[in-house]
């Protein structure tokens, strides 16, 4: 994907996005952002008086009283609590520090402790164009404080869809660490629900052609519906009226629209691989009889047994990362830091014999 490409999907999905959000862009955020990052590394962008600044215990932390009332309002215009991002990415890595272990803020507080404590938010801000492989300059970048209203969902109701060529051609159960009986019962309906949801709403109307987005999928409402829908259709006057009832089943919300996401590694592509997504192959060899029957019918994966529960994605976040590189690895420099260390606070007379 090349920078432009992801940079034009990241303010498509601001300008399709439904749902009560409030977007915050100013100075203030700028400099935030920056601030974020000094406190983490202690390296990008800071000279040695600023980071001191930062570090230095006996100095305070800067405030932003501007900022911190702009969006204490826009929490409260929200309900009073909201789900945090930014262009790209949530701090859903960060989720095992807040205090409630959830992405739910009610304060500038609550956000700043999980964008500081998120990689993928880091990321976001060093490296967004990671994946890119066009040669071209990447875009000037205006990062936005995303604040979308919280609500309560059900985490066996999410699902992620991928796009290519604007045909969906894969769904994905979102949280697939999970085993849930009522998905894989209904697959052929949720898959065809969302068929329909991309067929009305979105399709042809995004401004790239190759994207990924979520849904949600509120079956409990759309069982209320059906049991009117099933009531008022024997006494429809006509075969019009009867579709005309079954149209407001989809205007009333069945299917939610959650986000969008770039299409390639930077978003996770949960059940399939990147590899058959762009390519194609061994996608239509998961089609039952039924879907290879129908065109561009998309592929669905979901957990199918209990045997496949995993862990979260999420548990290794919360290990520092020079922990993971030690035992991993990975960074020998640190390794070497670490044994200097030891070796210059432990004097051979005390470690024990073998």
């Amino acid at each position: 994907m090349s920078s432009g490409r992801a940079w034009r999907l990241c303010r498509s999905a601001f300008n399709l996005s439904v749902g009560r959000s409030y977007f915050i862009n100013s100075k203030s955020w700028v400099i935030i952002l920056w601030w974020f990052l000094c406190s983490r590394s202690g390296k990008v962008g800071c000279d040695s008086d600023d980071s001191d600044l930062i570090t230095h215990p006996s100095h305070q932390a800067p405030e932003f009283p501007e900022f911190a009332a702009k969006v204490q309002e826009a929490i409260s215009s929200l309900g009073g609590s909201v789900f945090p991002k930014l262009n790209w990415s949530a701090p859903r890595d960060a989720y095992w520090i807040a205090m409630n272990s959830s992405l739910k803020c009610k304060t500038l507080s609550d956000i700043f402790l999980l964008f500081k404590s998120s990689d993928f938010i880091t990321r976001d801000l060093t490296q967004p164009f990671i994946h890119c492989t066009d040669d071209s300059p990447d875009p000037s970048l205006d990062y936005e404080l995303v604040l979308r209203k919280w609500c309560e969902l059900i985490p066996g109701a999410e699902f992620r869809c991928f796009v290519k060529e604007n045909k969906l051609i894969g769904i994905s159960q979102r949280d697939y660490t999970q085993y849930y009986d009522h998905i894989s019962k209904q697959h052929e309906e949720i898959c065809r629900s969302i068929q329909e949801f991309f067929k009305r709403n979105i399709q042809y109307k995004f401004l790239d052609e190759d994207f990924v987005f979520d849904v949600y999928r509120d079956s409990r409402q759309f069982t209320v519906i059906v049991q009117q829908l099933t009531r008022k259709c024997p006494r429809a006057s006509s075969t019009a009226s009867c579709e005309l009832l079954v149209s407001q089943v989809f205007q009333l919300g069945r299917i939610w629209l959650i986000d969008f996401n770039p299409f390639g590694e930077v978003t996770d592509s949960l059940l399939f691989t990147w590899e058959e997504l762009i390519s194609g192959k061994n996608l239509k060899g998961d089609q039952s009889e039924g879907a290879a029957t129908e065109q561009d019918y998309p592929v669905f994966r979901c957990t199918n047994s209990k045997v496949t529960v995993q862990p979260s994605p999420y548990l290794s976040y919360r290990l520092p990362k020079d922990f993971v590189d030690l035992s991993t690895g990975e960074d020998v420099h640190k390794l070497i830091d670490f044994l200097k260390l030891v070796r210059s606070s432990v004097k051979i007379s005390d470690l024990p014999s073998l």
